[in-house]
């Protein structure tokens, strides 16, 4: 984001950017080629979804979930901002409590590949949903 955009957020263009790579990866699928995601998926509706449009074009999804504990997680920020100050962008202690709170780790069903519930309510399907969330999905 910040080489692209100068800035991490970029006023919603983070979501714009993963519905493109969702979009890139998905036709990468659909030719037999591999395709690994690294970004957030905080939710489990997020990976749910994904999950879902992967499935859907005939691939398998396979989650692989690292935890990290605070202490490592602040080191590893300081080490960022203190190498490559340009290449990162802030995060506050306040920031990383709170955002911390905001991820759902997965569960052993996410975990062990085993069937995508239904979107939440409100939501027809993974496509719409997916759509929402990231805007520039196709």
């Amino acid at each position: 984001m910040i080489p692209l955009f100068g800035e991490p957020e970029a006023d919603g263009k983070r979501d714009v950017l993963e519905g493109r790579l969702l979009s890139l990866a998905l036709d990468a699928l659909r030719l037999g080629t591999d395709v690994v995601l690294d970004f957030g998926c905080w939710s489990r509706d997020e990976r749910s979804a994904i999950r879902w449009l992967v499935e859907s074009v005939g691939a398998f999804c396979d989650l692989v979930y690292v935890p990290v504990d605070l202490e490592t997680q602040r080191a590893r920020i300081a080490h960022r901002q203190s190498t490559t100050p340009d290449q990162t962008f802030p995060i506050s202690e306040a920031d990383l409590v709170h955002w911390r709170t905001l991820f759902e780790e997965p569960n052993a069903a996410e975990l062990g590949g085993h069937e995508v519930g239904s979107p939440p309510p409100g939501w027809p399907g993974w496509p719409e949903w997916a759509a929402d969330r990231w805007p520039s999905f196709a």
